[in-house]
């Protein structure tokens, strides 16, 4: 009897692991309101960072998207060749990307993009590439 409890318990088990190990990993939220980050992995938060958004007469897109694609050492083709490290592109050219222009995170600065401090993304583009594209949500939120 205990034997079968005990398999009917492991295929239980198993179920419930196959189903988190679908789950997206990685969250990155992003409060425009509060210029804010915060990163959970695996349902913890790991970190809370101050960003920079989208400044006056431009936008930063709100909604929820999975990683697209990475680019280590990114310059826009848009913004005169700005150089935009460490980025995470999430949708279409909009990334979170590491600032040099530290003063302003924590106030609305960028063209619509998530500025990081350069360390912070540098750790958040590292946590992308071991998550997976698939395994790493970008949600921003007002």
């Amino acid at each position: 009897m205990r034997t079968i409890l005990a398999g009917a318990a492991a295929i239980v088990l198993l179920q419930f692991s196959a189903v988190t190990a679908e789950a997206s990993t990685l969250i990155a939220k992003i409060s425009i309101s509060s210029q804010t980050m915060t990163v959970t992995e695996n349902g913890f938060v790991k970190y809370r960072w101050k960003v920079s958004t989208a400044r006056s007469g431009y936008r930063t897109p709100v909604g929820s998207w999975s990683a697209k694609w990475l680019s280590r050492d990114h310059r826009s083709k848009k913004y005169d060749d700005a150089p935009m490290p460490y980025a995470v592109f999430f949708n279409g050219g909009y990334a979170v990307h590491a600032t040099f222009d530290l003063k302003r995170l924590g106030r609305p600065a960028s063209h619509g993009c998530i500025r990081l401090h350069p360390n912070n993304a540098a750790q958040f583009f590292d946590m992308t590439r071991q998550a997976g594209l698939a395994n790493t949500r970008v949600v921003v939120t007002n």
